[in-house]
C-alpha cells in the first residue's frame, strides 16, 4: 500500500473543507480561498519536472503565473491537480493530456 503524501495549503496551514469556496470580488475573484499543495517535506524530496510558474490557456491565449509552492507541487507530482485557474477567464479549467493549458514557452501540457 502506497502512503498518500501529506498536503497543506499554499501557506503551510492545515487543509480545511471551505478552502475550495471561490472568492466573489476583488483581484482574485473566481479563485478558491486557498489551494492545496504537497507539504514542504514532500516537495523537498526533489522534482521530476522543471519548476515552472507560468502557463498559457490555449483557449484564450492568456498567461497565468502561480505561486512557488503550487509550481513546486506540479514539478514534484505533475498529475497532482485535475484543473487550474486562468486569470484571464477568471475560471478553472482541466489540466492533463486533454487539458487546456501548456507551460509558457513550450508545447508541454500542464499536468502531464
Amino acid at each position: 500500500m502506497v502512503e498518500k503524501p501529506r498536503t497543506t495549503l499554499t501557506d503551510g496551514r492545515q487543509v480545511y473543507p471551505e478552502h475550495r469556496d471561490t472568492l466573489k470580488d476583488g483581484p482574485r475573484a473566481g479563485q478558491q480561498k486557498d489551494y492545496v499543495v504537497l507539504a514542504e517535506e514532500e516537495r523537498a524530496k526533489g522534482f521530476v519536472r522543471p519548476v515552472r510558474r507560468s502557463y498559457k490557456h490555449q483557449k484564450c491565449g492568456g498567461i497565468t503565473t502561480m505561486g512557488q509552492t503550487l509550481a513546486e507541487t506540479y514539478a514534484r507530482q505533475p498529475d497532482f491537480y485535475s484543473g487550474t485557474f486562468c486569470c484571464h477567464c477568471a475560471a478553472h479549467f482541466p489540466v492533463g493530456a486533454d487539458g487546456e493549458f501548456v507551460w509558457q514557452g513550450t508545447n508541454e501540457k500542464v499536468g502531464t
